[in-house]
Order: structure tokens, then C-alpha cells, then sequence
């Protein structure tokens, strides 16, 4: 698989369609919010396979999948993987449908932070100024909104923090996304299935027994999840990794307007202090990796110096 190391403008489309569908997601999770979050996540993982598995066969990638398929090792690390994005797409499924879309608009914007902070401390990365900066303005924001709550934002440190893992892990697995993907949902697949058929078969799914505006939203809960997870790993592929550092800002963006403007969540004062230090973070980190770029391909267009 070649490297890439310029943008490309289907690239540029394939992960704005991603974060746009990503931002919009939350008017679904409204839609679904009287569903129990399990119910949601086990439909979400049940019907992602078939999509996942027809996207697969159409690229022609299957004998990569059947490999992973047979390697122990690979699939544990795949396990691990699909626990970390069963728990955040729970903890995200919840938080939307009791009120708290803004919280998880805050958890996708410390996201990338964190996964700064842990590159640093499990892979021994040096920071530099401008990321330890951008860190601790961050930490900054945390501490004023758990001052203002009276306890930590959970959801928001949940959502960063297993969505930071699942981003360290699932680069062990030597796979491309799409593979990745389906290999996460076909492990998910027989907990969500069980799940299901022991809720319909209890009287308390929404499958079957609640009508067709119900079996309509659970079948488009795989869409929803695939569609921009596909159209995502596609288009990181095309693009350098500083867009997109700058890209997946979009997402959360709009879960923010969205939570203030359409769902009329509460943003009080000291939650526009915090989100505005964890956007002078957000800049500064992107500042940081913008110009990191640059001296990197300033430094391959001229070449190591003779002696070095």
C-alpha cells in the first residue's frame, strides 16, 4: 500500500463526507433515544456487517479479512479493539438522548489532544512546547467544568479516552480500515445478535415489537455507523495527516451548534470559558503539527546535509 503524501481532492471529499455525516449523527441518536443504548449499539454492530462485508467483496479485499480470520493473535488484538468502540459508541448513544450532546461535542474535541498525550507516555514521543501547552490548556477546561459540576465531565473523558485507545490499538492491527472494521463488527456480531433476539424475545426489543418506524430506524443503525467509518478510512488514505488533524474538527463543530441551536442544551458561562481554552488548545496543537509538516518536507526536499 503506497504512502501518501500529498492531497488529493477525493480524499478531501471521502472524509468531509465522513465528518459531516458524523455531525448530523446526532439527529438520529434523537430519533433512537427512547431505545435502550444496548439495543442501539447491538444494531448498530449487527447490521454494519453486511455493508462492511459488501463494500469488502466490491474492492475485492476478502483474502486480507480471511487472513485475519485465521490469526489468533490478530484477532485478540481486533477484540480489544471492538470492546474500545462498543463502549464509546454506548457511552455516545447515552449521552445524546439525555441531553448531553455537548459533552460529547467536548469529548471529540480533547480526542486528538489525548491521543497526543498518550503517544508521549506509551510511545515515548517527544512533545514540544506548543503540544505541552495545548495539554494543559485542556486539562484547564476540565478542571473549570468538574468545578462547575461538582464532578468530572464523564462523558466527555470517556468518549476521549476510549476513542484515544481504540485509535493506539488499532493501529497494531495490519490491516487496512475497511478490513478493520468489518473484523471489529463480525466479533461484536454474535453478542449483539444474542442480545437482540433475548430482548425481542422478552417483550422489551424494538424490532419487531414496536412497529415499523422503529425496525426502519434499528435497520438504518448500520448505515449510519459504516457509511462514514468507510468513507473515513478512504479518504485518510488520500490526504496528508495534517488536513486531516485540521478536518476532524468539523464533526464536533457541529454537535456543538447543534446541541446549542436545535437541541437548546443549557451553556452557561463558565462552559464557554472551558470550551474556549480547549479551542486556543486546539489551535495551538494544530499550529504545532502544521508546522512540524512543513519543516518535514522542507527537510526531504533539500536533504540531510553532506556529513550528517
Amino acid at each position: 500500500m503506497t504512502t501518501q503524501n500529498g492531497d488529493t481532492l477525493p480524499g478531501f471529499f471521502f472524509a468531509l463526507a465522513a465528518y459531516v455525516m458524523w455531525g448530523f449523527l446526532p439527529f438520529y441518536m434523537k430519533l433512537v433515544s427512547h431505545i435502550s443504548p444496548f439495543e442501539v449499539v447491538a444494531h448498530r454492530a449487527a447490521w454494519s456487517v453486511p455493508i462492511a462485508g459488501a463494500v469488502l467483496i466490491w474492492l475485492g479485499r476478502t483474502s486480507d479479512l480471511r487472513a485475519a480470520l485465521t490469526n489468533p493473535r490478530m484477532l485478540k488484538m481486533a477484540a480489544v479493539t471492538a470492546g474500545l468502540i462498543s463502549l464509546n459508541w454506548g457511552v455516545y448513544v447515552w449521552a445524546i438522548g439525555s441531553g448531553r450532546a455537548l459533552e460529547t461535542a467536548l469529548g471529540y474535541y480533547i480526542n486528538p489532544l489525548f491521543s497526543m498525550f498518550l503517544g508521549a507516555v506509551l510511545l515515548k514521543e517527544r512533545l514540544t512546547r506548543a503540544q505541552l501547552v495545548a495539554i494543559m490548556l485542556a486539562v484547564c477546561a476540565v478542571l473549570l467544568l468538574t468545578y462547575e459540576a461538582g464532578g468530572l465531565p464523564w462523558v466527555s473523558i470517556s468518549l476521549a479516552v476510549s476513542f484515544g485507545f481504540y485509535g493506539y490499538f488499532r493501529k497494531t492491527l495490519p490491516v487496512g480500515p475497511n478490513q478493520g472494521f468489518l473484523l471489529e463488527v463480525l466479533i461484536i456480531a454474535p453478542f449483539a445478535l444474542v442480545g437482540i433476539i433475548w430482548l425481542e424475545a422478552t417483550g422489551e426489543g424494538h424490532f419487531v415489537q414496536s412497529g415499523w418506524r422503529d425496525t426502519l430506524l434499528l435497520l438504518a443503525a448500520g448505515v449510519v455507523t459504516a457509511l462514514p467509518l468507510i468513507a473515513y478510512g478512504n479518504g485518510a488514505k488520500l490526504l496528508k495527516l495534517s488536513t486531516i488533524a485540521i478536518m476532524q474538527y468539523i464533526a464536533p463543530t457541529m454537535i456543538f451548534l447543534i446541541a446549542i441551536f436545535v437541541f437548546r442544551e443549557p451553556f452557561s458561562a463558565m462552559r464557554l470559558v472551558a470550551f474556549g481554552l480547549i479551542w486556543a488548545a486546539l489551535i495551538v496543537y494544530t499550529w504545532s503539527m502544521v508546522s512540524q509538516a512543513r519543516k518535514n518536507r522542507a527537510h526531504a526536499e533539500t536533504g540531510p546535509i553532506a556529513g550528517q
